[in-house]
């Protein structure tokens, strides 16, 4: 094998170890966001893990955060709750640094 071809192997198994922590990461915080929109809607117990669950699943739906935001909008519209998009980004930014860090800190 030469130099080139273990400099590619290197490359191709960093970025899917790279792809492999990105979804960790976008699923942890996925689950930080869903604790987080129910404790706003008032949720509790096992309505909580459930709205989890209905916050991962509905981030599969598309490329992006845009299907995570318009999910936690219409659902704090439904109850009658007034949180801005930026509010919701704003948390996603702030629970996207949260799970790294326990990733990282699980790593350790």
């Amino acid at each position: 094998m030469t130099t080139f071809d273990e400099r590619q192997k290197g490359f191709e198994k960093k970025f899917a170890h790279d792809q492999e922590l990105k979804f960790k990461a976008e699923a942890r915080r996925n689950n930080l966001i869903g604790a987080w929109a129910a404790e706003k809607l008032g949720l509790t117990g096992d309505a909580v893990a459930e709205y989890q669950k209905e916050v991962r699943r509905a981030d599969l739906e598309e490329k992006g955060d845009d299907d995570v935001i318009r999910k936690l909008r219409a659902d704090f519209e439904a109850k009658g709750i007034s949180v801005s998009d930026e509010e919701i980004q704003q948390q996603m930014v702030e629970m996207l640094a949260q799970a790294i860090n326990q990733i990282e800190g699980s790593a350790s």
